[in-house]
């Protein structure tokens, strides 16, 4: 046990069977608690190891699944090279959807875990025992995108009690099925909130604004492939998920201005200026291809140059 880092925390592998995705969500009161629990491999499966944590397990239950080791089988062979099992927590899911888990004796109460179709949650130095109970309940129940229904669980854990100690961060690590073509796009979601006094909520906000700017690089994928309803659909959406983001308003604006709807970009454009006048000056900088007509620009950059007047005007009165 000298030297073990006491992660305690509670979590959830899981496995889309509709996608092929994995993921693993975690909430805990140990600082940065994304760079040790969870563990992913588009393809392969998804582990989380925490408690007085070996961090080892993560890429060597991959190496292992990778080779065709199935979940359970990975699991034993870990815990029973492992002389500290007794104070290991930790879960694992393989390609076929398969789950193992592990709450050694020697993890701070409460501690447990529970195992569903194709995931797992685990805690340890719980608050109360029914957290466990609830982040299953809960992510059977979610309805939408992946991603969300784990963090979903992890916001069931919290209401149940979640960790003794409280609360400082969390992570979301979601992998898509592998795409041998483009390995690049395999990460989906990889969020951490490092120290905050709500992670779950912080996280929340991360992930809108991450699926806001996916639905952004998917509408210029559209554009470019000439799906321009497709491209029109996901500009929207990209607005309606990251409409606070000053990016994403901005850069909604140069697309709707390709796509002729120039009230449209109008309005995406003076909303991120209002947030950042700093783009301003991008818009004189971009490649002509991406240039909006001059319409666009003298409405937007006029309605901007009269509210910094009228600001300065406020100011020196």
């Amino acid at each position: 046990m000298i030297g073990a880092r006491l992660v305690s925390t509670f979590s959830i592998v899981a496995r889309d069977a509709a996608s092929g995705d994995f993921g693993v969500a975690v909430q805990s009161r140990h600082f940065n608690v994304g760079a040790g629990v969870p563990w992913a491999e588009a393809g392969i499966g998804a582990i989380a190891t925490q408690a007085f944590v070996e961090i080892g397990y993560g890429p060597r239950a991959l190496d292992l699944l990778r080779a065709g080791v199935g979940a359970k089988e990975a699991l034993d062979r870990l815990l029973a090279a492992d002389p500290a099992a007794a104070i290991r927590q930790v879960a694992v899911v393989d390609a076929r959807g398969d789950v193992a888990a592990h709450t050694g004796a020697g993890c701070i109460p409460f501690a447990g875990h529970r195992v569903g179709d194709g995931f797992a949650v685990q805690g340890n130095l719980l608050a109360t025992d029914r957290v466990c109970d609830a982040m299953a309940r809960a992510f059977e129940r979610a309805q939408g995108a992946f991603p969300s229904r784990l963090v979903a669980a992890l916001e069931a854990g919290e209401a149940a009690g979640g960790d003794a100690r409280g609360r400082e961060s969390a992570a979301l690590f979601v992998v898509r099925s592998v795409s041998a073509s483009e390995p690049w796009r395999n990460r989906a979601v990889d969020l951490r909130v490092e120290n905050h006094r709500k992670p779950i909520g912080e996280l929340q906000r991360l992930l809108r604004i991450h699926q806001a700017f996916f639905a952004l690089d998917e509408a210029a994928r559209a554009l470019g492939e000439g799906r321009i309803d497709d491209a029109r659909a996901l500009g929207s959406e990209a607005l309606r998920r990251g409409r606070a983001h000053d990016e994403v308003s901005f850069w909604v604006g140069i697309l709707l201005a390709r796509l002729g709807d120039e009230d449209a970009s109008v309005l995406a454009l003076r909303s991120a200026l209002r947030r950042n006048a700093r783009l301003r000056s991008v818009l004189s900088r971009l490649p002509a291809a991406y240039r909006p007509p001059e319409t666009v620009l003298r409405r937007v950059l006029l309605r901007h140059e009269v509210r910094r007047l009228r600001l300065s005007t406020a100011a020196s009165s």
